[in-house]
């Protein structure tokens, strides 16, 4: 429920101080946040759902925390949607009103509510219903248009609690980020996160090494494209020194880029599992082993298995159940359907390997990242971080091609300098099994990344 969700803030369980938030500079109390968000609870109240504008802003958390108190769902709009995107997401979803900003192409007439500030109103006292999801977040419609993913109050709820214990995150942290505000990472991690559990916010409006060296934090989140930024800023990497946790999410961090952070911080980095449709279910502990391409052990509640994937042999489709799961896909009960196993397991899609001790290792995607060639099968992500570890190699993303002869063959896209393709082939044969080899290496000028820094495979195949 949304009493529950954020009880911390509105219960007054932590202390309130004048910078509590801060967004690229602006900084809002606790007090300040609440009574901006009541007068947007009070204005929107008994809309069946609302979208926000989800730039990187105070005026974001304002208006996604007015539609949790007045018990409204709440769809985070990426502010660089183009018109299509956008029309689509707020057809599909039936947002009554965008909060934040003017009225853009693509708005179909939906009403625009500007967010202030500095406005201050009593909060509603309500309760949310049960039935009513919280947010409902969109998927980056890989496979075709974007889905509505239905997040309950509870399952977000459950993960912060989940992520609170294991990586021992309290009210007396400092968290500082960076990432956008309409993804699971930036936004419900980011600023529900810092909510949920007192602590103080520093967003730095842009991931750089400079602002996040300059922010003083305790706890840092990124993704795998701002640690590798990080580190080829060794100064502003080494004043990272003294926080106590730095986190890495949204994409599997090379294993040199994990290395280099350890080298100039004193401290490995941790590493966690998600999806939109799940929020986190898997995480390294702040008290436990850190290693690279680990991605921990479920959080409390959550439960992990690997579906078999053909014949076996270690690795398979990762299914997971717990408490911060999605309720659904909006409109689309077929859909849901599939994404779940007949005893109701979700299927991420995601292919994962568990160690003995139960510490998770994610391979890639089931659709792309498992490569069949030649009777073998391998994980694209191992074939990327042997490449990575070349000293010549900036970026690498490896997918399988189709072949005659061996059914898929091993093509790796780098941005390296100073190496040729046999160099790399070699490099790669003798550091795994040799039919573990890319046969062919593409070197492009950069690799195509979604927003939360993700290679975009499917743009590879053609170049």
């Amino acid at each position: 429920m949304t009493a529950a969700l954020l009880s911390s803030l509105t219960d007054g369980d932590t202390a309130d101080r004048p910078d509590a938030l801060s967004f690229a500079g602006r900084t809002l109390s606790r007090e300040d946040l609440l009574g901006a968000a009541g007068a947007v609870a009070h204005r929107i109240a008994g809309a069946e759902c609302v979208a926000v504008r989800a730039t990187a802003t105070a005026e974001t958390a304002v208006a996604v925390v007015g539609g949790l108190l007045a018990g409204v769902p709440v769809v985070p709009l990426p502010p660089d949607a183009g018109p299509v995107e956008r029309r689509h997401i707020l057809r599909d979803s039936g947002a009554a009103l965008v909060l934040g900003g003017e009225a853009e192409d693509g708005d179909d007439g939906v009403a625009a509510v500007p967010v202030d500030v500095r406005e201050r109103a009593d909060r509603p006292v309500r309760t949310a219903d049960p039935d009513r999801p919280a947010l409902i977040l969109y998927t980056s419609g890989t496979t075709g248009a974007p889905k509505g993913v239905l997040i309950p109050h509870d399952a977000i709820t459950a993960c912060l609690d989940g992520l609170a214990d294991v990586w021992q995150w309290t009210a007396e942290d400092t968290l500082v980020h960076g990432l956008p505000l309409f993804h699971v990472h930036g936004l419900v991690l980011g600023v529900l996160g810092a909510l949920r559990t007192g602590c103080r916010l520093v967003h730095t409006g842009r991931p750089t090494p400079e602002a996040y060296a300059a922010a003083g934090g305790s706890l840092y989140f990124g993704v795998p494209t701002v640690w590798s930024r990080v580190v080829r800023e060794p100064a502003a990497a080494r004043r990272l020194a003294g926080a106590r946790l730095l986190v890495s999410g949204s994409a599997a961090l090379p294993a040199p880029v994990f290395r280099e952070l350890e080298a100039l911080t004193g401290q490995r980095p941790v590493e966690r599992y998600g999806m939109t449709e799940t929020l986190i279910t898997v995480a390294a502990r702040a008290d436990g082993e850190r290693v690279p391409g680990r991605v921990g052990v479920p959080l409390p509640g959550t439960r992990t298995r690997l579906a078999a994937v053909e014949d076996g042999g270690g690795i398979g489709e990762l299914e997971v159940s717990g408490p911060t799961l999605f309720s659904g896909y909006l409109g689309r009960p077929e859909d849901t359907a599939r994404a779940h196993t007949a005893d109701g397991w979700f299927r991420t899609g995601d292919i994962a390997a568990l160690d003995p001790d139960g510490t998770h290792r994610i391979v890639g995607r089931a659709s792309i990242d498992l490569i069949k060639s030649g009777g073998y099968r391998i994980g694209a992500g191992e074939v990327e971080n042997a490449l990575l570890d070349h000293p010549a190699v900036a970026e690498a993303a490896v997918v399988g091609l189709p072949h005659d002869d061996l059914g898929q063959e091993i093509v790796a896209y780098v941005v390296a300098e100073g190496v040729t393709e046999q160099a790399l082939i070699d490099f790669v044969a003798g550091r795994l099994s040799v039919h573990k080899r890319p046969r062919r290496v593409r070197f492009l000028e950069a690799l195509p990344r979604n927003a939360m820094g993700k290679p975009q495979k499917k743009l590879l195949e053609g170049l």
